[in-house]
């Protein structure tokens, strides 16, 4: 299989490049990491939360370039289908679009209230009303799911919306969010995965270069 690049920013602080770089993971696609520095407008921008960003995650491939971790996702199960990154049953597959589909779309409150940050941990954390919500609601997805499926992962073996959820299992760890048992347990498989453990201890050597997100909380 031809090798290729994946362009991701901050392993720190960007949630989307996680993503993208899951999914090459699971998918068992070898790549070449490009980091996008952290002085580049785009970079920071999509950091900051003020804009998503199309440059990061960026894979390029045999030719094709694809932007946009759904259409990783996507380029990633028609490239490898036995890699399993979308169920084979149609109602599952479904299920499964549709839960990235609102991750990649949704959860506004949380991720302005809760940015990642891997480096970080404020113990007590107060997470007001409207980041609850949003909470609240992925619990619920997660219990459905892993109901559904038996886990241990969210549709049994490691899926696209493992990745798509993954940087949710930090954001929990960061602000010691506090769960139901069966999500906690989820969010700590997550945590525990090879390749979490491998993106976080390089996440923790990374320079503090963006202060506007190392707030006091």
């Amino acid at each position: 299989m031809a090798r290729a690049v994946l362009t991701i920013s901050s392993k720190n602080y960007s949630s989307w490049s996680l993503r993208g770089w899951l999914l090459c993971k699971f998918a068992g696609l070898p790549f070449e990491e490009r980091l996008v520095p952290s002085d580049d407008e785009s970079a920071r921008r999509e950091l900051l939360l003020l804009s998503p960003s199309v440059r990061v995650p960026s894979l390029a491939h045999d030719g094709v370039t694809v932007w946009d971790t759904i259409a990783i996702a996507e380029y990633l199960n028609d490239l490898v289908p036995e890699a399993g990154l979308l169920p084979r049953d149609r109602a599952a597959s479904a299920l499964c679009r549709s839960i990235c589909g609102e991750m990649h779309s949704g959860f506004v409150n949380l991720r302005s209230a809760l940015p990642m940050n891997l480096k970080a941990h404020h113990p007590g954390f107060v997470v007001y009303p409207a980041a609850r919500a949003d909470i609240d609601r992925i619990t619920e997805i997660w219990q459905q799911c892993l109901s559904a499926s038996g886990g241990p992962y969210l549709f049994g073996v490691r899926s696209m919306a493992d990745a798509m959820y993954a940087p949710v299992a930090t954001r929990f760890a960061t602000y010691d969010v506090s769960l139901d048992a069966p999500s906690d347990g989820y969010a700590q498989r997550i945590l525990a995965m090879p390749e979490m453990v491998e993106w976080t201890a390089a996440a923790k050597m990374e320079p503090d270069e963006l202060e506007e997100l190392d707030v006091e909380f």
